[in-house]
């Protein structure tokens, strides 16, 4: 039995609020159970020194975790004059995510920055932070198209994208790893996926035991199951 007496293929409770930040172009407030993230889309019109003159536009990603978003308070980031490695890691995961469902070209010589701070932590936050971004990014590019910022008609916003976690927990395969499982669990796993069924990432570790192929298969059928329902809840959030 799972700490929170889920099911194998039940997922927490997933919310998605739209338009929570006053200023920002796009932004969501995503809870998967209690794993809270601000997730807000910014447009800039500027774009990394190596990508002007090219036509096209960037997405990028920020991460962070606020001090008190843990059991004990965790010194912010700045304080220390330089990022942690999971802090980069995970952004750079969600800003490669969200780039793959873009049209670049379409965007222009524009960049979108996604800012996901963390506002309480109980296991999934990056995957997290993911389904909360294509919320925002949806937002903002709409933003754009109400004001006429496209030169094309071309669809700038491919697909959906979504990200679950999952793992093996005392020799069961689960589905969106909370706190309580992600710190005991055998083998630990993070999906990126989009809407036509595709992968975009998969991160899997085994923690304690190597795990089997058919392990892995049926980690990535959950998966399939959690970002097939996310989705499905994100159409619901942009109407």
């Amino acid at each position: 039995m799972r700490p929170s007496q889920r099911q194998p293929d039940e997922m927490r409770a997933v919310s998605l609020e739209r338009g929570v930040v006053k200023y920002a172009e796009g932004s969501c407030f995503v809870k998967f159970g209690e794993t809270h993230v601000l997730v807000t889309a910014s447009l800039e019109e500027r774009l990394p020194p190596w990508l002007k003159g090219q036509g096209k536009g960037w997405v990028t990603a920020e991460y962070g975790m606020l001090p008190r978003a843990t059991h004990s308070r965790t010194r912010r980031e700045a304080a220390s004059g330089k990022q942690g490695g999971r802090t980069v890691e995970i952004q750079r995961l969600i800003g490669r995510s969200v780039r793959t469902i873009v049209d670049l070209q379409a965007l222009g010589e524009r960049q979108i920055t996604i800012d996901c701070d963390v506002i309480q932590a109980d296991g999934g936050t990056r995957t997290a932070s993911i389904t909360g971004a294509w919320v925002a990014l949806a937002d903002c590019l709409a933003w754009m198209k109400t004001r006429d910022m496209f030169k094309t008609d071309a669809k700038v916003l491919r697909d959906h994208v979504a990200a679950v976690s999952c793992g093996v927990f005392r020799g069961t395969a689960v589905l969106d790893l909370d706190y309580a499982e992600d710190s005991e669990a055998d083998t630990d796993a993070n999906f990126v996926m989009t809407g036509s069924g595709n992968i975009i990432e998969v991160q899997g570790t085994a923690e304690k035991e190597p795990f089997s192929e058919e392990q892995l298969l049926a980690l990535l059928a959950l998966a399939r199951k959690g970002t097939g329902k996310l989705i499905e809840l994100q159409k619901m959030a942009i109407g």
